[in-house]
Parts: C-alpha cells; structure tokens; sequence
C-alpha cells in the first residue's frame, strides 16, 4: 500500500530537487524555490503521472480507480500548461498596469507584484512526466 505514496512523494522530491539544483546554477537558493510552480521539470506532473503509472502498473488500466487518476493527471497537466501560462500572462499585464499607475507607497501596499511565470512550457511538463514514469517504473521493479 506505501507504494502508491511513496512513488509520487519520491518523484516530487527529485523534480524538485533537479529543479533547485537548476535555479542555483543561476542564483541564490530561497525556501521560496523549493515550492516553485513553473520551470523544469513540473513537480506537479511528476507527481500526477507518477501516482497513475504505479497504479496502472500495480492494479491494472481496467480498474476504476486507474481511471480516476489518469482523469486527475490529464486535468492537472491541461492546468499546467494552459490555465496558469494564461494566469502568468494576467500577473504581467497587471504589474504593467500598476507600474504606469503614478509611483507611491499606498500603491505598493495595495498591489503587491503579481507572479508571472506559474505555468509550464510542454518541455517542462514532459519532463516532469519522463521523471514520474521512471520513478513508478523503478520501484515497481525493487518492490
């Protein structure tokens, strides 16, 4: 039964991990990075894929609660992609706007600076699925 834990909680910490390891060769490291919702590779993706991997793998495609998480999967990646580019493009725009806006402190209380990059390129997420397969994939084979 800790497989199916174990798996996806595995695979978070190794995109998350890659994903660090990534943004210290740019920069200093924050505790901010270690939950990052864009760059590479997805942690979501991993996560989700990993999880519908173990469990096809384990119980099979037929069961129904394979089912269940490939419809989770699909619809966190769709969000991945889509929903939170399109939420990163509104944060720019809104930053933007709040610039132009004549500078002072009210301002910068009243409209803290939004996040712009939030989503994933369809690189970042397939990679972020590779990294969930091949975890689900390996402790399949150990257990």
């Amino acid at each position: 039964m800790y497989i199916y834990l174990l798996s996806p909680v595995i695979a978070f910490i190794f995109a998350q991990g890659t994903k660090v390891m990534l943004f210290s060769f740019k920069r200093k490291i924050t505790w901010h990075d270690v939950f990052a919702y864009s760059d590479m590779p997805s942690g979501h993706t991993a996560v989700v894929v990993s999880l519908v991997f173990i469990l096809g793998l384990k119980l099979g495609i037929s069961s129904p609660i394979f089912a269940t998480a490939f419809v989770y999967a699909t619809i966190i990646i769709v969000d991945a992609i889509g929903l939170r580019n399109y939420l990163g493009q509104h944060g720019k725009t809104l930053n933007i706007l709040v610039k132009d806006l004549k500078e002072d402190e009210f301002l910068d209380r009243s409209y803290p600076k939004l996040l712009e990059h939030i989503g994933h390129t369809p690189l970042q997420v397939l990679i972020g699925a590779i990294v969930g397969a091949t975890t689900s994939l390996l402790l399949y084979w150990i257990f």
